[in-house]
Order: structure tokens, then C-alpha cells, then sequence
């Protein structure tokens, strides 16, 4: 079994289309595959393509998917790292969500059809194999982790997998065996989920975004460390089973989430524009004659750096494709990502050229975004100079105490990645990516969430240096 490596969107809705149209306000979560469960008193078939929710038609779902008994939809969109994009296509689609016990597979080609499974699950996050230890192995017909994951419920009951698995995970499951769909966050909270309401019936999603765009309504953050019970007939209860310790991961507000999302009552967009006020009081080159950014999320911390600058702002970027190359299953597709997408818009050039120029960026984690941009602005837009300031700090250093940091709950950084800041200094990140390069510092990023009432000991910091999140 291996870790699963995700940082996913999932949803449950009363009804297909609505699912469908979740996932699709989920797509910066994820581009690789995407499953719909559907739920019935007595049955559970399952759904699951390679692609965006685009790649399959709506109405070809609905004949899939078109028994009357259905009542809940749970649906899932898929951003992987720990697969091969290049293996064998049941393989991809079989570690795809939702994971499933029991049920007849038919795969046709880059989709497949499971009727009458015995549990579904979808999940968000990444739980680490030494607390799935009594998950016999032999169980298990997929190297995903979400799998040992309902393995482990339907063995010992949701209630022990909240006492006994510590995180990080967001999931829905379903069992033929029980009359309500259950959902559970764990008791750190690092993944989010939202409880809402469409249409009169209770529903979840992984960012409140989801309900916003579909004509729904946000009721509340689902609870670390509680399960919550959804009926048949729209209805929830809820059941606290072991105390919150909150350690929610920063990286959703500063990278992650959608802008127009909040998460645990802050809003993602007021935390970027904090964070470009920061990077502005901490890291400002002399000579800059522009601000802009690498699209998109960066965009609203980039206008707040240059009016705390005083400086002025204009994209000059543009991407063809809103995909994010973060989001790419392996280093060659992330490079295409960028060099097939990014460029210079033809209106900026003749104002840049000759300009001292600086771009705010979201994050450096492996540099591969960095040098195509900053290669654009000096050979396509005659910039002069390029600074580069990112308003996240360095990930993936070596901590105080010898360990290599990185991700281990759900975000596509490793301990193992290729960080372009382990064991550089600054200086030395700057003349690899070819240009003056600045970080918030650790302390001032946990000020800008202090003051939006998230104490800094409720935030995992370890991919930055911090602490182990389960010490």
C-alpha cells in the first residue's frame, strides 16, 4: 500500500446533476479523474472517467445512473501525484474515488461502470499507512490508501476510525448495511468540508464555493472530529466523537482553496490580500517600476503589495487554460503545463520593456513555474530587472531538528520532492531561477493569520519547518 498524495474535491448532493456541478466548481482541486457514487436504500453503483467533470456528458450520467431509487449522490474530483499517468488506464480508473468494497466492474476504456457495490468512499486528504496496519493487505485490490481507508470502517465502524486514525482526511462513505450516508473530518482539521443546503436538502462539499455557485446556501464548517449522518430525506445529525486538536493546513488559504471561499470563517480572499500587505513590509527591492503576478491565485496579494508599495500594478500574464500546473500528476506534465500555457500579454510588452519588474507568486516549491516566467519577461517583454516575491515561505527546508520537511497530509510536497530550498539560501534560489528573490518569513505569515483570529498553534506549519502536526 502506498500513501495517497491528494489534495481532492469531494461532494454530497440529493441530486446527479447537482454532483456534477459541484465538482465542476471543484475543478481547481483537482484535474486527473473524477467518480460519482450514487445511492440508493438498497443499492450503490458507481461511475468513474478519467478527465474533468466536463469529459462526460451530463445526460449520458443521467442514463447511466437512472434508477428512481437513487436518494444521494457522492462525488469526488481527483487531483493525484502517487499515480502514473502512464498505467494501464483500469489501474487509473480502479485508484480513482469513489473506492469501493464489492460490487461488478464493467471498464470501457477511460470510464468505468460498478453496480451494486457493498460501501463507497470519497476522501480528501492523505492518512499515512502505519494507522491502517489492521487493514489486511490481502483486502486490497488498489495501492490507494482511501481504499484501506473503507476497509478499515467497514471492518470497525466510523466511530474508531475518528478515535483511532488522527488524520488528515475530509470523506463521505456509503453502506448497504446503513440507512445514512456518513461523513467525517478529521480531528485536526487540515482538510476542509462545508455543510450546506440546497434545495431544501442538506448537502457537503469540500469549499463553501461549491454551494455558492450552484444556488445553494453554506450552513457551517463541518466539525473536526465528528461524524455527521445524512438521510434519505434531506435531513443531518451530527455526533462530536473526540475532541478538535486543530492543526488546519495554511497552504489552503494561501494556495488551495478557491479565492471566493472561506474556510473556518476567514476568507481566502481577505487572507491573500493580508499576506501581499506583509510580503510588501518585509521584502521591498529598490528600483521597481511594476508589480504583477503569475496567474491566477497570486492576483489579489499582488495588488495589495503594490498599494502598500505604492507602487503600480498590471497583469502581465495570461494563461489559455485556467489549469493549474501545481496540480500536474508528474514533473514533465507540470513543465508542459507551464511552457504550453503561460504567456506575455501583447498589450504589456511595449510597456515593460526596459522596466525593473516584480511578479508575487503564491509559492516556490519546486521552481518550475519561476524561470519559464521570468525567461518570458527577459527575452519576449525586454524587462531589465525581475524580483520574485513569494508570500509563502520556503517549503521543504531542513528543520531545526535534521528532519526534511515537506507534506505528509494531502498536498502534493513530499518530504522526498525536489525542493528547490532545501539546503540553498535565498541568494542561491535566486540565481537558479534568475532573479532577486524574496519569502514572507515564517513569522510574518502567522501574524497576518493571527490577526484574522486563526491563533497560529491552530495552523500545521510543517512543510515550513514547524512541528509534526500528530507530536
Amino acid at each position: 500500500m502506498k500513501e495517497m498524495q491528494e489534495n481532492c474535491g469531494f461532494c454530497v448532493t440529493s441530486l446527479l446533476h447537482d454532483c456534477n456541478n459541484f465538482l465542476k466548481s471543484s475543478r481547481h482541486r483537482g484535474r486527473d479523474a473524477v467518480g460519482i457514487g450514487a445511492v440508493g436504500d438498497d443499492c450503490i453503483d458507481v461511475v468513474k472517467w478519467l478527465g474533468t467533470p466536463e469529459s462526460f456528458d451530463i445526460s449520458n450520467l443521467h442514463e447511466i445512473l437512472q434508477s428512481k431509487d437513487y436518494h444521494t449522490y457522492l462525488g469526488h474530483i481527483r487531483y493525484t501525484t502517487s499515480g502514473n499517468k502512464n498505467a494501464p488506464l483500469e489501474e487509473r480508473l480502479a485508484e480513482a474515488h469513489p473506492q469501493v468494497i464489492g460490487g461488478k466492474a464493467e471498464y470501457c476504456g477511460s470510464h468505468v461502470i460498478i453496480r451494486n457495490c457493498d460501501a463507497i468512499m470519497v476522501c480528501n486528504g492523505q492518512v499515512n499507512v502505519p494507522y491502517l496496519n489492521d487493514v489486511k493487505s490481502s483486502l486490497l485490490k488498489t495501492k490507494c490508501d482511501t481504499e484501506a481507508l473503507l476497509r478499515f470502517f467497514y471492518q470497525y465502524g466510523e466511530l474508531e476510525l475518528l478515535r483511532r486514525i488522527p488524520g488528515a482526511y475530509s470523506l463521505a462513505l456509503a453502506d448497504r448495511r446503513r440507512k445514512e450516508v456518513i461523513v467525517l473530518r478529521d480531528r485536526h482539521g487540515m482538510r476542509p468540508a462545508s455543510l450546506g443546503k440546497k434545495d431544501g436538502n442538506c448537502c457537503v462539499a469540500s469549499e463553501m464555493i461549491s454551494l455558492w455557485e450552484n444556488g445553494g446556501y453554506f450552513i457551517k464548517d463541518i466539525v473536526p472530529g465528528s461524524a455527521y449522518y445524512l438521510d434519505s430525506k434531506g435531513s443531518y445529525r451530527s455526533e462530536k466523537v473526540v475532541e478538535p486538536e486543530l492543526q488546519h493546513c495554511f497552504f489552503e488559504w494561501n494556495y488551495v482553496a478557491h479565492v471566493r471561499s472561506h474556510l473556518s470563517k476567514i476568507s481566502v480572499l481577505t487572507a491573500r490580500c493580508h499576506l501581499g500587505e506583509a510580503l510588501a513590509t518585509e521584502f521591498r527591492p529598490k528600483d521597481i517600476d511594476l508589480v504583477s503576478f503569475l496567474p491566477s491565485c497570486p492576483e489579489m496579494a499582488a495588488i495589495s503589495y503594490a498599494d502598500k508599495a505604492g507602487l503600480p500594478f498590471m497583469p502581465v500574464f495570461y494563461k489559455k487554460r485556467k489549469e493549474r500546473a501545481f496540480l500536474g500528476p508528474s514533473a514533465e506534465e507540470r513543465a508542459a503545463s507551464i511552457r504550453e500555457n503561460l504567456y506575455l500579454l501583447d498589450n504589456a510588452i511595449p510597456f515593460i520593456k526596459d522596466m525593473t519588474v516584480l511578479i508575487v507568486d503564491d509559492s516556490i516549491v519546486r521552481g518550475n513555474n519561476s524561470p519559464y516566467a521570468i525567461k518570458l519577461l527577459k527575452e519576449n517583454g525586454g524587462v531589465k530587472r525581475v524580483c520574485l516575491a513569494s508570500y509563502t515561505p520556503p517549503i521543504g527546508i531542513i528543520g531545526e531538528d535534521g528532519v526534511p520537511r515537506g507534506c505528509e497530509f494531502g498536498v502534493d510536497m513530499p518530504p522526498t520532492d525536489k525542493f528547490i530550498a532545501r539546503g540553498r539560501t535565498i541568494e542561491e534560489v535566486g540565481t537558479i531561477l534568475g532573479a532577486e528573490v524574496g519569502y514572507l518569513s515564517v513569522e510574518g505569515m502567522l501574524k497576518v493569520f493571527d490577526s484574522l483570529s486563526m491563533p497560529r498553534g491552530n495552523l500545521c506549519t510543517y512543510c515550513i519547518g514547524g512541528k509534526h502536526p500528530f507530536s
